[in-house]
């Protein structure tokens, strides 16, 4: 008998504990709800630096959204609610609405990059790849921006377009293909060689009664317009 009532005893003791510090637990946060901060002011500030000032108050922060300002730098909070030095109960939040950075943007130098080059400067500026033009230029190598619309250092809004005139290199020199029919195949074969001229294949046909090593076919034909880049091939008797 004394062992069930020590048994019970100590049960009850330790409800009582269970129930006390439940109690003080739900007391002190309606205290803590019902105390109240001045609210600082965090205008200017990172998001990350308001948090931490305002965690000391035991405060926190919830970026609503973002707008553009040309004042204030971008991701630095340019409002807040409630205003600063209102007050507040703590474990409240602060709303915040941060900076999307200024509306105008300078437009890059855009001369002589490569397109691949100048589409990233322009996508780090906020901006586009506007109307894309494309000439014949000796002065600058194939892929490069020769000039651009608008001006570099111009102020434009962001989110424009930015047109760009690209160079294709220079223009390749054009020739009238010669009649080589009835030449003699190797001093032909030297003589196109040393202006660079590419002979694709060369196809050595029996030709009956004909004597061996003349050209009897050739493409393109003679009095064809060609450049360098195009490719030769000729028919010759064995």
């Amino acid at each position: 008998m004394p062992k069930r009532i020590l048994y019970s005893l100590a049960l009850y003791s330790l409800l009582f504990l269970i129930v006390f510090f439940l109690a003080a637990i739900v007391f002190s946060q309606v205290i803590l709800k019902g105390e109240t901060v001045t609210v600082p002011d965090i205008s200017g500030k990172t998001v990350a630096q308001a948090r931490a000032e305002l965690s000391r108050k035991d405060l926190s922060v919830a970026q609503r959204g973002s707008e553009f300002d040309d004042h204030m730098e971008r991701g630095l909070i340019l409002r807040q609610d409630p205003a600063p030095d209102s007050k507040m109960r703590v474990t409240e939040v602060v709303q915040v609405i941060t900076s999307a950075g200024s509306l105008q943007v300078r437009v890059p130098n855009l001369e002589n990059k490569s397109l691949e080059t100048a589409l990233t400067l322009l996508q780090a500026g906020g901006l586009f790849k506007g109307k894309l033009t494309q000439i014949h230029s000796s002065r600058y190598p194939a892929g490069r921006v020769i000039a651009q619309k608008p001006a570099p250092d111009e102020a434009v809004e962001r989110n424009g377009q930015v047109g760009l005139l690209l160079s294709q290199g220079g223009r390749e020199a054009r020739y009238i293909m010669p009649d080589l029919i009835e030449r003699k195949a190797d001093g032909v074969l030297a003589r196109l060689k040393a202006l660079d001229f590419k002979v694709a294949d060369i196809h050595y046909r029996y030709y009956p009664g004909r004597s061996s090593g003349y050209i009897l076919g050739q493409f393109p034909l003679a009095g064809y317009r060609i450049q360098k880049r195009n490719l030769i091939t000729l028919e010759v008797s064995r």
